[in-house]
């Protein structure tokens, strides 16, 4: 593992530090316009706009790092995100910090296809897989733990955005300082829709319908909290508990996957999501309780992507399997657009438990869809089904460090 990731240690380092800084965003954003009076429809729709600007990242950032260069590319991404941080501490409104989340969710992606195809080039063939693991627990690590920094807010409101500024900045060394040669950029061209539902119906609807889950979950996930009586440190903890649970339990669940018909694994997922996402929604209240539910959910919400990727790839040739990740994230960032839109509708129309309430729904509809298909279509022999592995929810060229991908550019 220690040798597998000594080559890229310098990107993981920036990816930790730069979701320290980045990563309690969407948490602070909503807290904050949650205590200005903002109803849920307009949190909603700063929350899209986020997922609205990773989504136009992940079509058009490639082009920016043909251009000019992986680090150039990446220190111009993350320079904009630093100054688009700090932007929220001159003006608090909802038309502005809208257009910082887009601008916010344009850096993401650029920053994840620049460090996602820079490992995919730095990794051995023999070491994808590591290298992909310790991506993971960078990633998802520096996001829970800069959840925290909520609670510097309390003291003083613009100090949670100085910070996240400096350590926004500070992830920019170790990519500027790093001897590593920087890779050229491969083409990746998604599958078209008709041919992605045609060869996994299970997959691609699952993948959009995860997206819409947790785009509402992380576009008005806080503002829930807040409203059922949770303070600042609450929130963090509450918030930190999903992403530690999404990370505990993807394996596991993938574990389960490779041994049996994969597509029930999937509806057992989504049905156990909709099950935690109305507990939350009866309990309705802090307290021990509420962490062990909101773990729950981020286990078994965050294994939903790489499991419909792996299930999709079950049919697919290895030739396809990068085309098809692209689609997949494609309509997973759509998803997760309008996911917090939905979400704060559901709000509206129901009361602080709509959020908990929609979640569940979009999961229990594809528990039915999902049983039709297992009626409409047998599963693939063993020997075709593809090990899982798991994968973030970032852009496709996270595919290419999937040790069983031959398509690695």
């Amino acid at each position: 593992m220690f040798t597998a990731v000594r080559p890229v240690q310098s990107l993981l380092v920036s990816i930790f530090i730069l979701m320290a800084g980045g990563g309690f965003m969407p948490t602070l954003v909503s807290v904050r316009l949650e205590g200005a009076g903002a109803g849920a429809p307009l949190i909603g729709m700063v929350g899209s706009a986020y997922f609205l600007g990773l989504t136009l990242g992940s079509l058009l950032a490639a082009g920016v790092i043909r251009r000019v260069g992986h680090i150039r590319a990446f220190a111009c991404f993350v320079s904009l995100l630093s100054a688009s941080t700090l932007a929220y501490a001159l003006y608090q409104s909802v038309g502005l910090w809208a257009a910082l989340r887009l601008i916010d969710g344009f850096c993401i992606a650029g920053v994840y296809v620049c460090l996602e195809s820079w490992l995919n080039d730095r990794a051995e063939p023999s070491q994808r897989g590591s290298v992909l693991a310790a991506y993971m627990v960078a990633l998802y690590a520096g996001q829970g733990l800069g959840q925290f920094l909520l609670n510097l807010g309390q003291s003083n409101p613009l100090l949670p955005f100085l910070l996240a500024s400096i350590l926004l900045s500070i992830a920019v060394l170790p990519i500027s300082l790093t001897r590593s040669a920087s890779p050229v950029l491969g083409d990746f061209q998604a599958m078209p829709m008709r041919s992605l539902y045609a060869a996994s119906p299970l997959g691609m609807v699952g993948a959009a319908v995860t997206g819409l889950m947790l785009g509402a979950f992380y576009g008005l996930g806080a503002v829930h909290a807040q409203r059922i009586g949770l303070d600042l440190s609450a929130t963090a903890a509450f918030m930190s508990a999903v992403i530690l649970g999404g990370v505990t339990l993807q394996w596991p669940l993938g574990w389960l996957s490779d041994r049996f018909d994969r597509r029930t694994v999937i509806l057992g997922a989504f049905a156990g999501a909709a099950l935690v996402a109305l507990a939350i929604m009866l309990l309705g209240q802090p307290g021990v309780l509420l962490l062990v539910l909101g773990c729950l959910f981020g286990g078994l919400s965050f294994a939903l992507y790489p499991l419909c990727v792996a299930h999709t790839n079950d049919r697919l040739t290895n030739a396809q399997r990068v085309g098809a990740s692209a689609g997949l994230v494609l309509v997973y960032s759509v998803g997760a657009a309008v996911g917090p839109l939905a979400g704060a509708a559901s709000i509206a129309a129901f009361g602080t438990s709509g959020l908990y309430l929609f979640i569940a729904s979009c999961a229990a509809a594809t528990v039915a869809f999902g049983l039709w298909r297992l009626a409409a279509r047998p599963a693939p022999p063993s020997e075709a089904q593809q090990s899982y592995q798991a994968l973030p929810h970032t852009t496709p060229m996270s595919a290419g460090l999937d040790p069983l991908s031959e398509d690695n550019t």
